[in-house]
């Protein structure tokens, strides 16, 4: 039976990860998607065990202490992570997973597992990321100002990647995953 293999998607906020991979999720049945835990408060519509495992700070730690997962990483004030075991069991089952998590996180998942397919989700450009950073409305200019400057270094990361595919349309971004998908398999 075949192993599944380790998607990692990346790329600053605002770059439309979500957007794009639930079209692809929602399009190639083989793919598993990895639900992250974070300590950051539930967008409106988000529901624990959904879109994220919602954690406290505590329990967080608690698990890092415990070394429960693949990775994890502090950005904007908040931790974000990815359990290990699920992940460990999915491909075991022969699906590809795919996680979508912070640049700081895809560096330590490709320190452990080489064999992992690296994918950035750029912006067309770096006003059109503030747009869309503020055309959310889930967060005050601070915020927003704080994400621009982080995301300034992980564009700046992108050579780091075996894919870097950059979402003017999502349309044409998720056409080029599919594309990236079909090689791979």
């Amino acid at each position: 039976m075949r192993k599944g293999t380790l998607y990692v998607f990346t790329g600053p906020s605002g770059a439309g990860k979500g957007t794009v991979l639930s079209r692809l999720l929602s399009e190639d049945e083989k793919l598993f998607f990895s639900i992250s835990a974070t300590t950051r408060a539930p967008r409106p519509g988000e529901k624990d065990g959904v879109q994220y495992y919602f954690l406290t700070k505590e329990d967080f730690e608690a698990k890092i202490a415990a070394n429960a997962f693949l990775e994890h990483a502090k950005y904007v004030d908040n931790y974000y992570g990815t359990l290990e075991a699920p992940v460990n069991e999915k491909l075991e089952e022969g699906c590809d997973v795919i996680l979508e998590i912070e640049v700081q996180g895809a560096m330590q998942v490709h320190e452990k597992r080489p064999d992992a397919v690296m994918v950035f989700i750029a912006p067309p450009s770096f006003e059109e990321l503030a747009n869309r950073l503020r055309g959310r409305g889930t967060e005050d200019e601070a915020k927003v100002q704080k994400r621009l400057e982080t995301a300034k270094g992980e564009l700046a990361q992108q050579d780091k990647f075996d894919y870097v595919v950059v979402n003017d349309t999502v349309e044409r971004a998720v056409e080029e995953l599919h594309g990236i998908l079909a090689k791979r398999r």
